[in-house]
């Protein structure tokens, strides 16, 4: 069976409580929230109702974190803030959302630093690292671990040994130093005793028991595992006491006990549906898979493997994709369907292939290399002694073949590794090429509307302004009459409304506020125009722009992008307002415009030739961001941008 069944969540360093409380306090808490002023105290209170919601109903402790995250903010009061983000980070950390625990630890980091609150500080770092360890970039994980770790380890911060051994546990585990791993956990559930603190204490005995799998001490897994399992139902700590079930299933499978697998799976399914979690009910789902595949039940193995399938494909979770692949592979071989098993063993390689980059796989080669030859060499060992033993010249030929054989193997592996490596590199280049070219049409292109625009504002404009004066100057020394008089009159206002449209046009190809004030200025500006104009209405709004400095071109970029999607949005959504909101947290700019139209299925997106969204597209690929469109027909479209500056 897949690991992506069993692994396990290996960090949570902030010491959120498992509260296991009566329905009495929840009511109690809402009762004092209906009466609470908003100021400090109601942060805290939101917050400790998040604390009662967050292990069984996630969903609900999101809104209270929510909640305390904005009053925070209207209060300027840092310290909730971070404890907000803390909360966040621990919520979708067991959902394994392992992008957004980075994120809202790099806030807290972002405010530690400037409280020179050391605690927080070493704790942010040591988080930041075990979530870059479930993502696989061992070279973060190993520098931010560490760091956190220095930083806490010995300061007398006594609660936090215990996950903290039990996070460098998870690391070494992933850098197969298993001998480390089992140090640290084993540290990490005697401190957790120790201590009595049984949140840290079950961490650490699910994840020494996959420490203790991957050496092959089962019997000890299976022992921690289920002193686990037994305090994680006494604390009301349903998510982790799922992923014990599949833990325990998976020891199981591994035994042959599929009856006892099955049932393992179907309370962790029970747990992962209640909770409504993803994770949690594709690896329950991937477990009874192969309980009805043992039973010969291969239609309901089948069904179930494909509805963890569409689940990973909705979450995007290539783990899931990985473990649903290879049960649907084992299905179709046990059903004699070897196209389709071999189709399906396809699809898990190219998947398996695009989850670790090859930076990892490089590292990790030599690792691998030694495992086999080790293997390898214990099964030539034991050939030799049944050559010994019955003396026959056949044996000696089958050893010899199977060396052969595994030579044959691993140097056809070593040619497609390095074919790899140069596609990808090859990729590479392309995508380099690419954007060059693209910036330096966007850089000709800005450098021609700047042209265009001090040419018809300083040209044609006073070209134009001359005229006028002139003919105003005429108008004193002729004698017309009133039918004349008033051509004339219509003729000067026809100048003015030209000298009004040339300026409006060449404020359009560079507005003058982005080029003395900024960014925040230039987009104020725009979005006022637009108002004013009467054709939309536009609700602008920016969370640290304020005295954000932008690079120009890259300013000036970002804003030919809100000006475009703007005017996609007058001319095709048919919208009565719009919503503009620009925020810079650190090194990243978020661009969002949402409005209320029409909307349309973005799909047509992916064959449209229009020059607009091509301009959008080749714009945020220049500034290497991430582009991601929401819109349904009938319900407005909403643009989210993400770029690095």
């Amino acid at each position: 069976m897949s690991k992506v069944g069993v692994l396990l969540i290996a960090f949570v360093l902030f010491l959120l409580p498992v509260n296991g409380q009566t329905g009495t306090v929840k009511d109690s808490l809402l009762g004092l929230l209906k009466t609470a002023k908003a100021d400090t105290n109601k942060v805290y209170l939101l917050l400790q109702l998040a604390d009662e919601f967050e292990t069984n109903e996630p969903g609900k402790a999101i809104i209270y974190i929510g909640q305390a995250t904005e009053l925070s903010r209207q209060l300027g009061f840092n310290t909730g803030l971070m404890k907000s983000y803390r909360h966040f980070s621990y919520i979708f950390s067991f959902q394994s959302k392992f992008d957004s625990v980075i994120y809202y630890n790099k806030l807290t980091l972002e405010i530690a630093k400037q409280q020179k609150d050391s605690f927080n500080i070493g704790a942010a770092y040591f988080n930041i690292g075990i979530a870059y360890r479930y993502l696989f970039d061992l070279d973060s994980a190993l520098q931010y671990t560490l760091e956190g770790a220095r930083l806490l380890d010995g300061k007398g911060y006594t609660n936090i040994e215990s996950p903290l051994n039990d996070g460098l546990q998870s690391l070494y585990m992933s850098l197969m130093q298993y001998d480390k791993a089992i140090f640290h956990g084993e540290k990490a559930v005697a401190l957790g005793r120790r201590l009595e603190n049984k949140q840290s204490l079950v961490n650490a005995l699910n994840n020494l028991g996959l420490s203790y799998v991957e050496v092959n001490r089962t019997g000890d897994a299976k022992k921690v595992y289920k002193e686990g399992l037994d305090i994680a139902t006494s604390i009301n700590y349903p998510a982790v006491e799922a992923m014990l079930l599949n833990n325990l299933a998976d020891l199981a499978i591994r035994e042959g006990d599929f009856e006892l697998a099955g049932t393992y799976g179907q309370r962790s399914l029970s747990i992962g549906t209640e909770l409504e979690d993803d994770g949690t009910v594709m690896n329950a789902k991937t477990i009874l898979a192969c309980y009805y595949l043992y039973k010969n039940d291969f239609k309901k193995a089948e069904e179930l493997s494909n509805e963890v399938l569409r689940l990973a494909e909705k979450q995007s979770f290539d783990d899931g994709k990985i473990a649903a692949l290879g049960v649907l592979s084992d299905i179709a071989f046990a059903t004699r369907q070897y196209s389709k098993g071999f189709s399906y063993q396809s699809q898990q390689a190219k998947i398996q292939s695009a989850v670790f980059n090859e930076s990892v796989k490089q590292r990790e080669a030599g690792m691998r290399v030694r495992f086999e030859t080790e293997k390898k060499d214990s099964q030539i060992k034991l050939q030799k002694a049944e050559i010994l033993r019955k003396s026959t010249f056949n044996y000696i030929l089958i050893g010899s073949a199977a060396v052969l054989l595994f030579i044959i193997l691993l140097s056809y592996r070593n040619y497609r590794q390095k074919r790899k490596f140069q596609q990808q590199r090859i990729n590479e280049l392309e995508t380099e090429k690419q954007l060059a070219a693209t910036e330096a049409v966007l850089q000709g292109e800005e450098q021609e509307r700047t042209r265009l625009a001090k040419d018809l504002h300083d040209g044609l404009g006073g070209m134009l302004s001359g005229i006028k004066y002139s003919f105003q100057t005429m108008k004193g020394n002729l004698i017309m009459t009133p039918d004349n008089a008033q051509a004339f009159e219509r003729s000067m206002d026809m100048l003015d409304s030209s000298i009004k449209e040339m300026r409006r046009v060449a404020h359009n190809m560079m507005p003058e506020a982005l080029v003395k004030f900024g960014l925040e200025t230039a987009l104020k500006d725009f979005c006022n125009d637009i108002n004013q104009s009467g054709a939309l209405q536009i609700n602008y709004q920016s969370i640290g722009m304020e005295n954000a400095k932008v690079e120009q071109t890259t300013a000036v970029t970002i804003y030919r992008i809100v000006q475009e999607l703007i005017n996609n949005t007058m001319k095709h959504a048919s919208a009565k307002t719009a919503i503009v909101q620009v925020s810079k947290v650190g090194n990243e700019i978020s661009v969002t415009v949402e409005d209320d139209g029409i909307g349309f299925n973005p799909v047509i997106l992916q064959g449209t030739k229009g020059i607009g969204w091509s301009n959008i597209q080749s714009r945020v690929e220049y500034l290497k961001g991430k582009l991601d469109v929401q819109s349904e027909p009938g319900k407005g479209t909403s643009v989210h941008i993400e770029l690095s500056i």
